[in-house]
């Protein structure tokens, strides 16, 4: 049996029964399952060894950067802590300012899901509203009170630009999706492109120009139902198809023998 490709998810750091833990949701890893791939949750700490951080991406045939209740630290895109902005992760950022660059440079298929999304434009250089709802002009982008498919529906529109890597993955240039975060995009990241806009204009998608692999990034939570939703489907599928396509090409570097010298 040909062996899954191997996509990493990246932790959070929460307080679990009294003890520090290393921790991803159900929802991220079983949508991986399902699109055929084997998610292998990755610890994060504040002290990342570069070394040690390429070594482990290097053996991945893919990187998945969630979605949290933490928030982005503002001092890495240099303001101060909104009144708004009351869970912090720190562990977690220096981890994933420190393994974005390395997927770019390994080629790694990379997809950032909400807060996921958000560290990616914050490695680029760019920075984040900590409240949305109190910018003028845009609209309340938290999640509605109720239970989790009350939370996760569908809630408001995108537009889908053309010539984008999410336009080749889904055809129709509008969907409607969930919405689930209290931040988003200020200023966009140097190298990142937009590939979907909400009605009040706030980024809901990016992707990275250079990257020589699948490498995008959603606001919402694909991960969710995404069987019934035919463009988080798409997403999966596509993301799903990069790593096998990975995981072939590592396999066959791995198969090729050497030549005598």
């Amino acid at each position: 049996m040909t062996p899954r490709p191997l996509v990493g998810v990246i932790a959070c750091r929460r307080t679990i029964e009294g003890h520090p833990a290393h921790m991803v949701t159900d929802k991220y890893v079983s949508a991986l399952r399902e699109f055929g791939l084997e998610p292998l949750v990755i610890p994060v700490w504040e002290d990342v060894m570069a070394d040690s951080a390429r070594a482990l991406l290097a053996r991945l045939d893919g990187l998945l950067l969630t979605g949290s209740y933490s928030n982005v630290h503002p001092a890495r895109y240099g303001e101060a802590i909104a009144p708004e902005n009351t869970y912090e992760d720190t562990a977690r950022d220096a981890s994933a300012m420190a393994w974005v660059p390395l997927a770019l440079e390994l080629q790694l298929p990379l997809l950032g899901i909400c807060r996921g999304f958000q560290e990616l434009n914050v490695a680029f250089g760019g920075s984040l509203h900590q409240a949305v709802q109190n910018v003028p002009g845009l609209r309340d982008h938290r999640e509605p009170e109720g239970d989790l498919d009350v939370q996760f529906a569908p809630s408001h529109g995108i537009s889908i630009l053309p010539g984008g890597r999410l336009a080749e993955l889904y055809a129709a240039p509008e969907a409607r999706v969930n919405s689930v975060h209290q931040q988003g995009v200020a200023r966009l990241g140097e190298g990142l492109r937009v590939e979907a806009v909400a009605p009040d204009g706030l980024v809901e998608a990016i992707s990275i120009i250079a990257a020589g692999a699948f490498a995008l990034a959603v606001q919402w939570h694909p991960e969710w139902k995404p069987r019934q939703h035919p463009l988080y489907q798409a997403i999966l599928e596509g993301f799903a198809a990069a790593c096998r396509d990975r995981s072939g090409q590592a396999s066959s570097v791995q198969e090729t023998p050497r030549q005598p010298s």
